[in-house]
């Protein structure tokens, strides 16, 4: 604990406890304390994110699933609580697919990432849901029996403007892909491509779901609205959270 502390973990305590439950041998927990210290974060060291409740493996170069973004899997059940298709798109580690395969029950799960790492993980994670996982740019990775029968598109997109990557953490900026935060100029490019391609893919009454921030919602419900989605936007204060939702005719 005193090496985590000296390296200015917050939480040292707490960290060191996951990381001994998680070292199989105390030569396997030094290593892990190493790590730690050097910079890695907690959720690499130890291979797992907690997320609605549930482990999410994680490992090098995928992107951590945050905890703001489990409103957004909170906005999607609320939304459509008898959905049947879901679609996890640009999936990371897969834990918004996994999080609402387990609240829905049985559906069909696809997810979706360009990011052949990003894919491999959510295959841990999507495995004992019966989830399929595609490698692709958006769309393109979808399998072509899915459009028009989508109930669910959650898409967790990029939006980190370029310019602002590194104002980052650290944590984010060392250790996460590029591609899983960096949103374009004024960080909705990938937004605005899925709100554009939606439409052709979204059952009747289906609904897309993105999460962005506060002061990117207004552009962000107006390409949702250029789409022809019905928009809202739902906030969590307490969770600094910002979900569009767009809901197809």
């Amino acid at each position: 604990m005193a090496a985590l502390r000296a390296a200015g973990c917050v939480f040292a305590e707490d960290e060191a406890e996951l990381i001994l439950a998680a070292a199989p041998t105390p030569d396997a927990a030094a290593s892990m304390v190493e790590r730690r210290a050097a910079g890695l974060p907690l959720e690499f060291v130890v291979g797992w994110a907690g997320f609605l409740g549930r482990r999410i493996a994680v490992e090098p170069g995928v992107f951590v699933p945050r905890r703001r973004t489990e409103f957004l899997v909170e906005q999607a059940l609320a939304q459509a609580p008898g959905a049947a298709v879901v679609v996890d798109l640009c999936c990371g580690s897969g834990a918004v697919g996994a999080a609402l395969a387990a609240g829905l029950g049985e559906v069909e799960l696809h997810a979706a990432d360009i990011d052949p790492v990003a894919v491999r993980c959510a295959r841990r994670n999507v495995a004992d849901l019966g989830g399929q996982v595609h490698t692709g740019d958006l769309f393109e990775a979808l399998p072509g029996g899915l459009r028009g029968r989508i109930d669910v598109l959650a898409a967790n997109v990029p939006y980190v403007p370029t310019g602002e990557i590194g104002l980052l953490p650290a944590e984010a900026r060392d250790h996460e892909p590029r591609v899983a935060l960096d949103g374009g100029a004024d960080g909705l490019d990938v937004l605005r491509r899925v709100a554009a391609g939606a439409p052709g893919w979204l059952a009747p009454g289906g609904c897309l779901l993105a999460e962005t921030s506060r002061r990117q919602a207004p552009a962000a419900v107006a390409a949702f609205t250029g789409a022809g989605l019905r928009t809202r936007l739902a906030v969590s204060e307490e969770r600094c959270a910002h979900v569009v939702i767009g809901v197809g005719p």
